[in-house]
This record gives structure tokens, C-alpha cells and sequence, in this order.
């Protein structure tokens, strides 16, 4: 097995509580912790899924897109959506899902990212930790508070294309779960059984974008939580293999419309009881 295959023992199946379907009940949740390095195995499931990482960041992979999460923001995930998530490092999940006999705007769009209302933060964190389970009626109650709520937080619609082609889906996978590997389009060519002409028409015709750019894009997105937990721009730009910190600041203004430290302290004014990140794209 190569060093960038998932390691088959890291996967973990999603929560029961996805499957169960129940109009009296119209949100069940359910909250972990995940160590680095593990992934919740591709799954669909009937009820709509919001799934946020109280602390960590998350990546989500769909079919087509690919999602970087951090904890100012959520991800919802409509009713029979195939879809897998990854953390790379430790991360502390809590999930809320929705019945599909309740109808939830967002599903309209697919897949999408959402900003997190401090509301919606307290009241996932009251079903998740409360240490007496809650009173059935009191329950549903939170539970339409809950749904009221997530019908009325804004999309931020970031994403990265994921293409269909199964050997640059196996690239991007391990792009995914390794974000800060130094590997070569050549070894993952080898690695995915194409070569690397093959891999760079897939990336262009597959995600408009060059195999470079959408590695650039990607780890560009992975350096947000870590500039909003204090490294250095410096630090960032050349662990992400950046020639001069001039050349990640501008690449970083570019995307995300400010300088990496300028958006990082804008956006602990926007997030205080938060450790993650908003982000905002054009």
C-alpha cells in the first residue's frame, strides 16, 4: 500500500441516528470526538445532516465538490447525498439531523457551506452535552427552533470541484487528507494508475482548473484556521512551499480579498467564542 492510501482501519461508520426516520422526532443529534487522521466512511443517509466541528476543521468530500470547514461554519448536506468527511487533526464533531418530512431552504442547492449563528452554535451544543436526556416534547420544541433557525442562516459558498474521473478522484482524495504533503503530481500518478498527462486533461477538463491551481486553492483554504490560531504568515507561506511570504500574501489577497493576518484578526472580531474561521469567497 502507498504512504498516501488511506489506511483502511481509520474509517468510521456515520451515526445511527441519520437513518432513523420519525416526523415526532424532527431533529436527532449526535456528537464525537475524532483523532487525527480519521475519516467517517462515504455514506448517504434519509435525514438532512448540518455537520459542524466544534473545535477542528473538517474536510467534506461530495461527488462533485470538496469543502474546507472550520468551526464558524457548517456544512448542510441534504437527505440521500453521498458524501465522506476527513479531519487531520482532532476534532470534535456535532451533528444535528433534520427529519426530510421538514423542508429545509438549503437543500435546494445541494450540498452547501453555512455561517454559523452563535443561536445555532448554543443550541447544537445544549443537545449534544446536556448531561439529562431531554424531555421528548422539550426535544421537539428545540427541535423546530433549531429548524427555524437553519432555514435562516446565510450560504457562504465556498467549494472546490471534485470531478467524476475515478483516478482524479483518487488524487484529490489524497490531496484531501494530506494537505500539506510535498508529493509530486508524478507519485500520485503512479499511485492512481494514470499518467500524468492524463492527470492534468482530467484537472482542467474536470474542475476548469490546473492541477497547481486547485492544490494552491486548496491549501490556501487550510491556512486559514492556522492563521486564526496565531502562526506567522511567514510560517504558513513556507510550509505550504510558497518561495517568499510576498508571494502567499498576494495569492491569499487574491482569493480571499485581504491579507492573510489582516482577515485573521477581522475575523476573530466576527467569531470571539469561536477558534475557527469565516470565509468569505469571490
Amino acid at each position: 500500500m502507498s504512504k498516501h492510501c488511506p489506511n483502511a482501519t481509520n474509517w468510521l461508520p456515520p451515526s445511527d441516528a441519520a437513518f432513523i426516520l420519525d416526523p415526532n422526532q424532527p431533529v436527532l443529534s449526535h456528537g464525537r470526538s475524532l483523532a487525527a487522521e480519521r475519516s467517517i466512511e462515504p455514506h448517504a443517509h434519509p435525514r438532512g445532516q448540518l455537520l459542524w466541528a466544534h473545535q477542528g476543521t473538517l474536510k467534506v468530500t461530495s461527488d462533485t465538490r470538496v469543502w474546507v470547514v472550520p468551526p464558524s461554519h457548517a456544512v448542510w448536506i441534504p437527505s440521500g447525498i453521498r458524501h465522506q468527511v476527513h479531519c487531520e487533526t482532532q476534532v470534535q464533531i456535532r451533528n444535528i439531523y433534520i427529519d426530510p418530512s421538514y423542508p429545509i431552504q438549503h437543500s435546494s442547492s445541494g450540498v452547501c457551506m453555512l455561517s454559523m449563528s452563535a443561536l445555532m452554535r448554543e443550541l447544537i451544543l445544549r443537545l449534544t452535552q446536556a448531561q439529562v436526556p431531554l424531555a421528548p416534547e422539550r426535544l421537539k420544541r428545540l427541535g423546530w427552533v433549531i429548524i427555524d433557525e437553519l432555514n435562516a442562516l446565510e450560504s457562504a459558498e465556498l467549494s472546490l470541484p471534485a470531478g467524476h474521473d475515478p483516478r482524479l478522484i483518487h488524487v484529490i482524495q489524497q490531496c484531501v487528507r494530506y494537505p500539506t504533503t510535498k508529493v509530486s503530481l508524478t507519485q500520485l500518478a503512479s499511485d492512481s494508475g494514470a499518467s500524468v498527462r492524463t492527470l492534468e486533461r482530467l484537472f482542467k477538463s474536470e474542475t476548469g482548473l490546473t492541477f497547481r491551481q486547485w492544490r494552491q486553492r486548496f491549501r490556501l483554504l487550510n491556512s486559514l484556521e492556522r492563521l486564526q490560531q496565531g502562526e506567522s504568515s511567514t510560517e504558513v507561506a513556507y510550509s505550504l512551499g510558497y518561495q517568499s511570504v510576498s508571494r502567499f500574501i498576494e495569492a491569499f489577497r487574491q482569493q480571499f480579498g485581504e491579507t492573510p493576518q489582516g482577515y485573521a484578526r477581522q475575523q476573530r472580531q466576527l467569531s470571539p467564542h469561536s477558534n475557527g474561521v469565516s470565509l468569505l469567497c469571490r
